[in-house]
């Protein structure tokens, strides 16, 4: 046991120098609180209070990336500047989100309501700040944002999946968005959808193993649309519990005709 217990022990020592997983998603709460202010509980009294909050979040941000220094392309501050020079064009599309969300869902009250207390919206909000930082080629850190979304939500949208204006989340529990997926503008998604891979292989890490959804499509519950080649028009309707490993022409509805029989 004593080798057991040294190996151990050297184990903890080395993971100290990545980032830690709680402060990875406080400090992104933290943003998305500053950003919306429905979310927050503080209250500021002077512009220059709020400055100086965003100032320190961005110092800790540079020690988190830090932490992942040797795998960076960049210096670390140099990559937190470009991420915070992104975080107003964020903002705005998380904006668009919101205003999509509320103006879909007939439950919705406002925006207000959407922002304070939907998961699809804080699902979206997150993949985005992820997004960014993904495409800064940051590591672990987008994924331990999503997975954090994930746990607290039930909605799995990886990093590297490129998602368009006023994106649409109702209700969301068991959604799964790969990594190379491709959604476009005004897209809605009900629960327990699936745009996933057709099949799983390491080899195929550098292929796009994921569907793509044209503008204004919409997919509802417990539909999967599988594989790289599955590209799905504008304007079309997937229905609920639809499988689907193909592409579909744009401007069409798709479903499955199901019998449903009451026997006395």
């Amino acid at each position: 046991m004593s080798t057991f217990y040294k190996n151990l022990f050297e184990n903890h020592r080395r993971i100290e120098e990545n980032p830690n997983l709680e402060k990875v998603i406080e400090l992104s709460d933290r943003l998305l609180r500053l950003l919306f202010p429905e979310r927050c509980s503080k209250e500021y009294m002077m512009q220059r209070e709020l400055e100086l909050e965003f100032e320190e979040i961005q110092i800790e941000f540079i020690h988190l990336i830090s932490k992942v220094k040797p795998f960076l392309k960049n210096p670390c501050d140099l990559i937190v500047e470009h991420f915070f020079d992104k975080v107003p064009s964020i903002y705005e599309e998380m904006k668009k989100d919101a205003t999509a969300i509320a103006n879909n869902d007939p439950a919705a009250l406002d925006e207000l309501e959407v922002i304070k207390t939907y998961p699809g919206f804080y699902a979206i909000a997150i993949y985005r700040l992820a997004h960014e930082l993904h495409n800064l080629n940051v590591p672990y850190i987008p994924r331990v944002l999503s997975e954090g979304v994930h746990s607290k939500t039930g909605i799995d949208i990886h990093p590297g999946a490129n998602i368009g204006s006023s994106f649409c989340i109702d209700h969301g529990t068991g959604i799964v968005i790969g990594e190379t997926c491709e959604i476009g503008e005004h897209v809605k998604i009900y629960q327990n959808v699936t745009l996933g891979a057709l099949s799983v292989s390491k080899e195929m890490s550098n292929t796009k193993r994921h569907p793509t959804l044209g503008d204004n499509v919409v997919v509802y519950s417990g539909a999967t649309i599988l594989g790289g080649e599955s590209i799905i028009g504008e304007n079309t309707i997937i229905g609920g519990n639809v499988w689907l490993v193909h592409g579909v022409p744009a401007n069409v509805k798709v479903y499955n005709r199901s019998e449903v029989v009451i026997k006395e």
